[in-house]
């Protein structure tokens, strides 16, 4: 233990079974980020949507959710109840969400491309909104849990763990959806994944909210006063909008976020298309099974990853432990410009403990520094509005993903990979897919390191906002979770 952590207050201490609850809350939202694109090569590969129509139908759903996603987050900092402002969004959320992401994939059999178009625009649209009505709550809960700077990052670090766990799952996903065994076809095999996938979400996305208690519930009750009709309602919800929009150091974790997740998001399944078509020449099981083979290697390096960034963050602060972390992500990247090899496919698995250090240490360092910014605004405006934050933030987060499935959809487009090609495709096109799948990372994660060094959040700044805003409630701003 640091001194830092020695010094910090027994009623600000978030216990171990309350951090676990927490992360519970983690592996259904991670296991939800990462199977809504865990499949989404069948779309293609079996029901003959264009990669170009991919990327459309996976983006559209993000002008959705820009309006719905700060909506559910001023009516979560707004909502009086007897279980909280959180907890009853997370638990019913948490059972819409499941069942909407069972039912996006029972696509029926025997319809046009456009048709399958319309089933998944249409029902990504109603799974986003579910995946809000849950996400939106429980990351804004993870920002009140603790006032303190370490006890964040633990928090943090806790649910960043657990929550890791769940992407080990989405690569096999396809794995098991190709099983010629067990399936007539991969779209059957894909409709029992998504049942399981749901009974997961459901019952791992209720435990925060039957487990966890909110902090501070009665602090916003008092400064987040009612309003007294709808017309006042809708400009305090663009006003709280308005304000944390312009309130810098919240943007720029925004853009770090977006810029991190983009940068594993964008080439995430481009890992399978090189391996199938490049190292393994057109075997696309073989493929498919090293490229989950990787994800687990890197899914196991994260267990050890978030545990050295927070025991890092702990000694020498978050700003820097995320460089360093960052910084070996990159090297990480470098790496398979060699690793890619025909002639020793498992070269693949060593650069991947180091790649894990970017979204291990992402969801770990920038979740703690949101917390510490919200504080700050709270000392700004006398507002709280963890769920506006929340919402904004998950958005980005969101939109990344979108973006990035779209994106990459049309940057493999570009390429001209033909899968009725198998092995056969041109040198061009294989050259490219390396180039992609190498340099985004690496060029947006640089970026996101310049810009982390410009934002003030740090232990000392983080203890003289919270003196302040106890001395404005006057009452110390510790009430412990129960």
């Amino acid at each position: 233990m640091t001194e830092a952590q020695s010094m910090t207050r027994p009623e600000d201490r978030v216990s171990f079974l309350h951090r676990l609850a927490y992360g519970s809350g983690a592996f259904a939202n991670n296991l939800l980020a990462g199977a809504i694109v865990g499949m989404i090569v069948l779309l293609n590969e079996n029901l003959g949507v264009s990669l170009v129509m991919l990327g459309v139908i996976t983006a559209l759903p993000r002008l959705f959710d820009a309006v719905t996603d700060p909506i559910v987050g001023y009516i979560s900092d707004n909502f009086k109840s007897r279980w909280g402002r959180r907890r009853p969004f997370i638990f019913v959320g948490a059972i819409l969400v499941g069942i909407s992401f069972f039912a996006l994939w029972q696509f029926p059999d025997g319809m046009e491309p456009g048709f399958y178009v319309w089933w998944y625009t249409i029902g990504s649209i109603i799974f986003f909104l579910a995946y809000t009505i849950y996400a939106t709550p429980w990351v804004a809960l993870g920002y009140e849990l603790t006032p303190d700077y370490d006890q964040r990052t633990l928090l943090m670090g806790t649910q960043n763990f657990i929550g890791q766990l769940a992407f080990f799952l989405p690569p096999f996903m396809l794995v098991i959806a190709k099983q010629s065994e067990w399936f007539d076809n991969p779209i059957d095999g894909a409709r029992l994944v998504a049942l399981g996938v749901g009974v997961v979400v459901i019952v791992c996305g209720t435990i925060p909210a039957i487990f966890l208690r909110e902090r501070l519930a009665e602090v916003a009750a008092e400064e987040n006063k009612p309003k007294p009709s709808l017309l006042a309602e809708i400009r305090g919800f663009l006003s709280s909008m308005g304000q944390a929009l312009s309130f810098v150091p919240f943007l720029k974790v925004c853009f770090i976020t977006f810029l991190v997740f983009n940068g594993f998001i964008l080439i995430a399944s481009y890992i399978y298309w090189v391996l199938s078509y490049y190292v393994y020449a057109g075997n696309t099981e073989a493929g498919a099974e090293m490229a989950a083979l990787v994800a687990s290697v890197g899914t196991f390096s994260t267990f050890g990853v978030v545990a050295f960034v927070t025991w890092l963050a702990s000694r020498i602060g978050q700003k820097r432990t995320f460089v360093i972390a960052i910084g070996l992500a990159i090297l990480g990247y470098a790496m398979k410009t060699f690793a890619y090899n025909p002639d020793y496919p498992w070269l693949i698995l060593i650069p991947a403990p180091l790649m894990a250090f970017g979204l291990g240490s992402l969801f770990t360092l920038m979740p703690s520094m949101m917390a510490d910014i919200v504080d700050q605004d709270e000392l700004r405006t006398g507002q709280r509005r963890e769920g506006m934050f929340a919402s904004i933030f998950w958005w980005v987060v969101k939109l990344g993903q979108s973006v990035a499935a779209m994106a990459g959809a049309w940057l493999l487009a570009s390429t001209g990979l033909d899968a009725s090609l198998g092995g056969d495709q041109s040198d061009a096109t294989l050259l490219m897919l390396r180039v992609y799948d190498i340099g985004l990372p690496i060029l947006l994660y640089g970026l996101a390191i310049g810009i982390v060094l410009t934002l003030n959040v740090s232990r000392e700044k983080s203890a003289a906002v919270r003196a302040q805003l106890e001395e404005r409630r006057g009452t110390p701003d510790a009430i412990p979770a129960e």
